[in-house]
């Protein structure tokens, strides 16, 4: 049936912009938008009408860069950094990824589903209508699968759009000590071509950096991904200059992430690749770094530039997506219009779904949050707490939070 949202102002983040429509409507029909605009040229319909109140209205926010699927939590490697051990040092001991990987594959699938479906909701209830989950504590086949099946089970139970990313190449498992090429090997001649064909994967990701793989080891896992016609993505710049944005640009990545390191030459790279630069507050913060992310250089070569929480047990344990829009803001020194488009357009590219989601367009998802705010700008400017919203997903409402529009919420 069709239904007009009305009485409410609309942000539609068409152009990476705020694209603001003042007394808007919107027509949905099937989980599409079929028509947006003033509520005044609202077209005449048989249609249920739902009086938003004079709400903010915005895109569905879109976390493209989650390690929402774990076992266990590192908050003792958070003391230990707190007293001045390094990320590197932690490694070395045996904790960082490692220790994450071992309470992975202790975990059975139906508890790590469970955790990761209570981290999900709460993004849910924060304005969040598609998520990426990446795989990677697993750093064997049986629990790389483990961790994708998850995955596809979030996306298949949850009112969420799910797409996952196979990030074996994220670490070195310990029954490959010293062996790290015997690795590189295995996940692109056997684990690779399992998942993917077994329908797990949608993109593939891997760690550039000098206490994870080479670039030249990396390319190989690109090579990989493109022979079976898989989308890649990386992680690159965070720690050290390792040119990984650029590898990424080669292989037209979906996007390139962190990139505090990331050189002049790596964002002209980018650019013309189409690659989005994926930034990652959360990190940044929880590991007290001081190597900005070249924002500006991103500007000036066009750049699309995204935020994404980066949720993970170690180094960004972010429970929100809308406190990255404040730490975007305050640390990157983005503005709240760039911040929202990082978590509405540009995720939307990072992930590949620029044509269905990201911004509020006819033909495009019916995928959007109404706001109990007086602009835009509030979404980036509250610390914390839970802001007055209805979630709408696929045209029907999933979830509200503390105003209720006399709608039902999800249990």
């Amino acid at each position: 049936m069709n239904k007009l949202w009305q009485h409410c102002h609309v942000a539609t983040m068409t152009g990476g912009k705020y694209s603001i429509i003042e007394d808007a409507a919107i027509l949905t029909h099937g989980g599409r938008i079929e028509w947006i605009g003033p509520r005044v040229a609202a077209p005449e319909r048989d249609c249920e009408r739902i009086d938003l109140e004079g709400a903010w209205v915005t895109p569905g926010l879109i976390d493209c860069h989650t390690h929402l699927v774990f076992g266990g939590d590192r908050s003792g490697e958070f003391e230990a950094r707190l007293e001045g051990a390094s990320y590197a040092e932690i490694a070395a001991r045996g904790g960082g990824i490692a220790s994450t990987v071992r309470a992975t594959r202790e975990a059975s699938e139906d508890a790590l589903f469970e955790s990761a479906r209570a981290r999900a909701v709460g993004l849910l209830r924060d304005g969040v209508t598609v998520l990426e989950v990446k795989s990677g504590y697993g750093l064997d086949l049986a629990n790389e699968r483990k961790m994708l099946r998850v995955a596809r089970r979030l996306g298949e139970t949850l009112p969420l759009t799910v797409r996952a990313t196979c990030l074996a190449a994220h670490a070195l498992p310990p029954e490959y000590a010293n062996r790290a090429d015997d690795y590189i090997a295995f996940v692109c001649d056997e684990m690779l071509p399992a998942l993917i064909d077994e329908g797990l994967v949608d993109a593939v990701d891997a760690f550039c950096e000098h206490l994870a793989f080479s670039p030249q080891q990396v390319e190989r896992v690109f090579l990989a991904a493109q022979k079976h016609g898989v989308p890649v993505k990386l992680h690159a710049e965070q720690l050290s200059s390792l040119h990984g944005s650029t590898l990424a640009a080669r292989y037209q990545a979906l996007s390139a992430d962190h990139l505090e390191y990331m050189t002049d030459d790596d964002a002209a790279a980018m650019a013309s690749a189409g690659t989005v630069a994926v930034l990652l507050p959360g990190a940044f913060y929880m590991l007290r770094e001081t190597q900005l992310p070249p924002v500006d250089a991103l500007r000036r070569h066009g750049v699309p530039v995204a935020l994404a929480s980066d949720l993970n047990p170690g180094t960004s344990p972010a429970l929100s997506l809308r406190m990255m829009l404040n730490l975007g803001c305050t640390l990157f020194r983005l503005t709240p219009e760039e911040a929202l488009a990082g978590v509405t357009l540009h995720a939307a590219r990072a992930l590949g779904l620029h044509g269905s989601h990201g911004s509020l367009e006819a033909g495009k998802a019916a995928d959007f949050v109404a706001w109990k705010i007086g602009r835009p700008a509030e979404l980036a400017y509250w610390l914390g707490g839970s802001l007055p919203n209805c979630v709408v997903r696929n045209g029907e409402v999933v979830t509200t939070s503390v105003w209720q529009y006399g709608l039902t919420a999800l249990r």
